[in-house]
Order: structure tokens, then sequence, then C-alpha cells
């Protein structure tokens, strides 16, 4: 068994990106680490830095000027970087894809992994999202 395999094998480490959202998928990933819905039953943790991250949840539309921020981002994650798009906005732009400065969904800058559709999605559609992809890998 390789490395990256056990390595997800025994938990995520999750890190929250917000590139251009509303604030309501945000939130809505908060209420994931309430007691409620508590992620962390699942081996997940949500942290503060990119270097400990195997995933990376993105949310919001992707505008012009976050693009370069989003894809260093992604290169600061260890690989083999796990990417989620969060929401209608990060997965197609949702109400901000005719907009001038909307500069694609996030899978036109750095690859997906997986799509959680929603305005806001729920945290249950983001949980089964995340538990379904560790599965997958």
């Amino acid at each position: 068994m390789n490395a990256t395999k056990w390595g997800f094998k025994k938990s995520l480490w999750v890190f929250h990106l917000n590139a251009g959202a509303c604030n309501n998928c945000d939130i809505e990933v908060l209420d994931c680490l309430c007691p409620k819905f508590d992620i962390e039953r699942f081996g997940m943790k949500l942290v503060g830095s990119l270097k400990h991250a195997d995933v990376l949840l993105v949310s919001g539309s992707v505008p012009r000027k976050v693009v370069p921020d989003l894809i260093e981002a992604y290169e600061q994650v260890p690989q083999p970087a796990v990417v989620i798009a969060i929401g209608a906005c990060a997965c197609t732009g949702g109400i901000f894809k005719d907009g001038y400065n909307f500069a694609g969904p996030v899978d036109k800058h750095v690859p997906v992994a997986a799509y959680v559709p929603g305005c806001p999605p729920r945290p249950e559609a983001i949980i089964g999202a995340i538990v379904k992809l560790l599965g997958k890998l």
C-alpha cells in the first residue's frame, strides 16, 4: 500500500478557501463543525494552514483578481491535493457567471475532485461529498 492511500485512509485535514463567496457557503462549512453535524467524527479536521491540508474546500465564484491566489494556494497544499468545489458559484459560477469579473468556475483553474452544488449547500451534502470522496480514495 502506498503512502498516499494510507494517509487518506486515516483522516483528512481540510482547509477552507473563500474565492469570492458571499459567505453563505462559508457558514455552512462552519456548520459542519458544530455538534449537530460534527465532521470530526469522521476523522476530518479543519486546519488553519495550507501546509497541513489534504483537502482544499473552495467556495465562491472566482473573480479574475483571485485566480493567482487560488492557484498559489493549490500549489502550497502538499500533493496529492484534493479540491472540492462548494456551492453553485464554485461549481458553475452561479448568478455571477455572466459578470464582467468572473474568471470561470474553480475547475477551470485547478483540478476538482468533487462538486457540492447548492446555494448554499446543506451541511449534510458537504459531509456526504467528503465521505464519498474518502471512500473513492
